[in-house]
């Protein structure tokens, strides 16, 4: 089976196309850093009249790019939830649309499904069952993921994601948007245990996060400081090693609490390379194993959307023809890959 898939959830347009015998074939990505950064953040109305502009011609070039007609596909996959309503809608549209018109199926996915699966399309993909960590702007989960559909909710964030706690932070110390790799760029300048913040929730039992009190101990840390350029680099590091510090913590936790020895890390901060030596390290030392998607599939993107898709439209899945998205959408809501 070879399909097309779109995601479109927030500020990242995007378009890929996979078989199921030769693999990814094309996968397109355009980025709306430099639209948003003049207003520190994503602004909705803008992303979803770009993604407007963008999604048709990356369909043209990702399809040119694979050698493939849309003769040659047998389903349509698309991000139907959860992100900004708005920018979710445009994907829906267009991939219903050129569905409909090409007489095959169409199917909505989870965002974070993507996530969870996109290290499927590295040449050594996690075995089942696992662990997953799934880290980003807007959500930070702990997840036992028994196979492809079958997922059990250990912990989540009860406040600001991972993500959230890098962004506010950089903003507090003038960094651009986007703030997160601008803050993790500059921990590199700076020293270990210049300053000290919270591991939030890491003294306690469970599996639960909790990172609105680091960025407010941050804020006190600089709140009427005129920080030096190595204090601010300081800063950085110490904000960086206490996220990093509490995402293994809490990971190593989940393997023993449920006797994994596989743990898969994706989404937007698992690109944050503290967090993966740390990892790495952490995890080896328990005799397991942890898997990454490569850097460019971390961050949002259509491969990983093709590669639930793909699979759940193998299972015979697909959607009516209402054109449907969903800015929230329950993970373990979702329907079980036979």
């Amino acid at each position: 089976m070879r399909i097309l898939a779109l995601e479109s959830s927030c500020d990242e347009s995007a378009v890929a196309v996979l078989d199921s015998r030769t693999g990814l074939l094309a996968h397109e990505l355009y980025s709306q850093i430099e639209l948003h950064r003049a207003y520190g953040g994503v602004v909705p109305e803008l992303a979803s009249r770009d993604h407007v502009r963008r999604l048709l011609p990356l369909v043209r070039t990702a399809l040119a790019a694979a050698s493939t007609a849309p003769g040659d596909l047998q389903g349509v996959a698309y991000t139907a939830g959860p992100g900004l309503i708005g920018a979710l809608l445009t994907g829906a549209a267009l991939a219903r649309s050129l569905a409909f018109a090409w007489g095959v199926p169409a199917l909505g996915v989870h965002h974070l499904e993507g996530h969870l699966l996109a290290p499927l399309l590295e040449p050594d993909p996690p075995p089942f069952p696992h662990v997953a960590l799934l880290v980003s702007g807007g959500h930070t989960l702990l997840i036992e993921v028994s196979a492809i559909g079958a997922y059990r909710l250990l912990g989540a964030s009860r406040d600001d994601a991972a993500g959230e706690a890098f962004d506010k932070t950089a903003k507090l110390l003038g960094l651009p948007y986007p703030g997160g790799p601008q803050l993790a760029a500059l921990a590199r300048q700076g020293r270990a245990g210049a300053f000290s913040f919270p591991r939030p929730m890491l003294d306690r039992a469970g599996l639960e996060f909790s990172f609105s009190g680091l960025k407010t101990a941050v804020l006190q840390a600089v709140r009427g400081r005129s920080l030096s350029d190595q204090e601010r680099a300081d800063v950085a590091r110490g904000v960086e090693d206490a996220i990093v510090d509490t995402l293994v913590g809490k990971s190593l936790r989940a393997l023993e609490q449920t006797d994994r020895d596989v743990l898969v890390v994706s989404g937007g901060v698992s690109a944050n390379r503290a967090l993966r030596a740390r990892l790495t390290e952490a995890v080896g030392a328990r005799a397991a194993r942890v898997y990454y998607p490569r850097i460019e599939f971390s961050t949002d993107n259509a491969a990983m959307i093709a590669v639930a898709g793909l699979a759940r439209l193998q299972a015979g899945q697909h959607d009516s023809l209402a054109i449907a998205a969903r800015a929230q959408w329950p993970l373990e809501s979702l329907p079980s890959v036979g």
